[in-house]
This record gives C-alpha cells, structure tokens and sequence, in this order.
C-alpha cells in the first residue's frame, strides 16, 4: 500500500520502446516503420541443447519475445518439467506465452527437422568445422534463406560446455559473438539476445527484392534431406573403395564443409544423391561374376 507523503513506487525501467505494451503479443515490425515480413519471424527457430539451469529458458524466452520471435525448442534439458520450473516462469517475465509454446525433443536431428539453413553458436575453433560467420553475416544468410518459404534454426549448446562437435557438423554455418578477449564471458540468455537483434535488424532492414538480383534460386534443402544424402553418399564411396570406413580421415566432414559453402538447393541434393546410386551400381556390377565362357 502506498503511505502518503512517501515517493511512489516506480516500475523497473525497460530497455525497449516504452510504447509497446509488453503484455500484448510481439508484433515484429511494430513502431520500425519498414517492411517486414512477419511471416518470417515466424520460421526463425532457437534450438537449446541440454540446457542445465531452468532459469536460463525463461531467460531465453523473454529474451526472443523481445526481438519479436516465438519459436523455442529445447534438446533433453537437464530439468524435465523445465517448462513449469518456477525458476523458468519467473525468468520468463511475461514471455510465459513463448515459454509455454517451446517443444521439448529428445534428439537434435528432430530439433533441427525441416530447417534449411542451421547456424551454430560456438567460439571454439574447430580445423574442419562449418563456414564461420559474424552474427551480422549469419543473419543476412538467414535472412536470403526466408525469402521463400524456408526455416531457420541458431543452435546454442550448454552453458558450461557449449555444443559438441557432432552437432556443430550438422550445422550449415557456425557464429559466435567477438566479444572482449579478455573477458568473453557471456550467459546464454545474452547470446541469444544478441543473435536475436541481429537476425531482426536483418528482417526489417531488408528491401523485400534484396534477392531479386541474383538470379534462379530453388527451393533449399532441409537439414534432414542434407543429412540423408549425406548417408547415401558416405555409402556409394564406399562402395567403390574411395572411402575407407576404417580410416575415413575426415573425408566426410572435409565434403560437409564444402557443401555447406554452397547453401543446397532441394534439386542439388537429388543430384547428388543419383550419383551416390550410380556409384552403388557400379560397385554391385563390379563385384558380380562375369558370364563362364563355354566349355
């Protein structure tokens, strides 16, 4: 109750337009002025893989509510009712819808399911890892992906280990944030955050013809139609001996690299999967006996 003579209580100050009405839905181009594709918010995906502190979900939630997505989807966090730890709500801060709506998976491959491009966030290094993107690169590619009717995923690992290298393979691209080197440390709420402005910058700021200009674009392919010709062509070479399953040499992730320079295309990966086949044909006719000669 408020006593009289004293100072009234003041909300907490917030970082935002003060004219926006947090408890209404976000609405992505609202008080920007340009011309965005709401839609497209609408198929940018955050992926968190074994996230351990329920907090950092809620965080995560009010931190991509803010920046006009929705879209949350959590691999085998450490916390299985993650979704109504109180932690978690509390955190949210009235992002309780997003919170709510997140899915829960249990592989990545699923998580992952249906995107076109998959970008993750990881500082480390890696001699054979994907293309490495600043932020603001990783959101304009993301940005000529949507231009169709393509998904998005950034995946972000777990706060204390980050992402495995059997993830970070799977991704298209990898990003992370060139903070100060001498003191990088960032939670993942605040990650996510800053990849978040990012990827909205990118959606209002761009004209709605940015893509015009650069010719016949197909539809790209999803992260699981990659990941099968991927297979398929691991088993045709070899078949035909040019790869050895015993000592790979890092074959396959040096030709993931490679493709995932390109962005490929839906009929790309078909081609590359008729090549596989040939390469399983010829093997098969290779290895079958030739007709006896008659005696």
């Amino acid at each position: 109750m408020h006593k009289p003579g004293a100072a009234p209580k003041k909300n907490p100050e917030l970082y935002m337009n003060p004219a926006i009405d947090t408890s209404q839905p976000a609405i992505p181009g609202s008080g920007s002025g340009a011309d965005a594709d709401a839609d497209a918010f609408g198929r940018v995906r955050f992926v968190l893989v074994e996230t351990s502190h329920p907090g950092n979900v809620g965080s995560v939630a009010r931190a991509i509510k803010t920046m006009g997505f929705g879209s949350l989807v959590l691999v085998s966090p450490r916390e299985p009712d993650v979704l109504r730890h109180p932690d978690a709500v509390a955190m949210a801060s009235g992002a309780d819808d997003v919170l709510a709506a997140a899915v829960i998976v249990d592989q990545v491959d699923a998580a992952l399911a249906g995107s076109a491009l998959t970008v993750a966030m990881t500082a480390r290094q890696r001699e054979f890892g994907p293309p490495r993107l600043l932020p603001r690169a990783a959101a304009a590619r993301a940005r000529q992906t949507l231009g169709g009717s393509a998904e998005v995923a950034f995946v972000f690992g777990n706060e204390r280990y980050g992402l495995p290298n059997e993830v970070v393979e799977r991704c298209n691209a990898v990003t992370h944030i060139p903070a100060n080197p001498a003191y990088a440390s960032l939670n993942l709420a605040q990650a996510v955050q800053l990849i978040a402005y990012e990827m909205r910058l990118a959606l209002l700021e761009a004209a709605p013809d940015a893509g015009a200009n650069i010719g016949y674009a197909g539809e790209p392919a999803t992260a699981e139609q990659v990941e099968a010709m991927f297979g398929h062509l691991q088993t045709g070479l070899e078949a035909i001996g040019f790869l050895d399953p015993a000592h790979p040499r890092k074959l396959m992730t040096r030709l993931r690299r490679l493709l995932a320079r390109s962005g490929l295309e839906r009929e790309e990966v078909n081609i590359l999967r008729g090549i596989a086949k040939h390469m399983l044909i010829a093997a098969q006719n290779q290895n079958q006996p030739g007709p006896q000669a008659d005696r």
